[in-house]
């Protein structure tokens, strides 16, 4: 069986674009989970827990992007661990990782470290904003 999984940060987002990648790489539509207005940092998420869930040995679990499946590396590594011990392929935008493969590892933490980052990014870029805000509230 092919599982899907889309995710989107805010609730003014829309996941038509990743519903209809996750068609195109496979997935059936009725097993296509989404989490909407769900942070990539937060793992506990019911369209993810479904997903794992669900997934058997034999099944492949798919993703657009490896961002959309986690913004911290432990965390999708964490996933991706979890579904190789259950035997189940994980397809990242129509990449298959193979955790056995040095090169398949290299090709995974290096967008999860990207993801990382870009998430890290955008909470010191608000954090920066609201002292800013603060600063500017306080002088009226």
């Amino acid at each position: 069986m092919l599982i899907g999984n889309a995710r989107c940060s805010t609730s003014n987002q829309d996941l038509t674009a990743q519903r209809h990648a996750l068609h195109g790489l496979g997935a059936d539509v009725d097993m296509v989970h989404a989490d909407h207005g769900f942070a990539g940092t937060k793992r506990d998420r019911p369209g993810l827990k479904k997903d794992l869930a669900e997934c058997r040995n034999g099944d492949t679990f798919v993703v657009t992007k490896l961002d959309r499946l986690a913004r911290s590396l432990p965390d999708a590594r964490d996933i991706a661990d979890e579904l190789t011990r259950k035997g189940v392929i994980l397809n990242i935008g129509g990449s298959i990782y193979d955790p056995h493969d040095p090169a398949g590892k290299l090709l995974f933490n290096v967008p999860g470290m990207v993801a990382e980052f870009e998430s890290d990014f955008v909470r010191a870029r608000t954090r920066e904003g609201m002292a800013v805000a603060n600063v500017i509230a306080s002088r009226q």
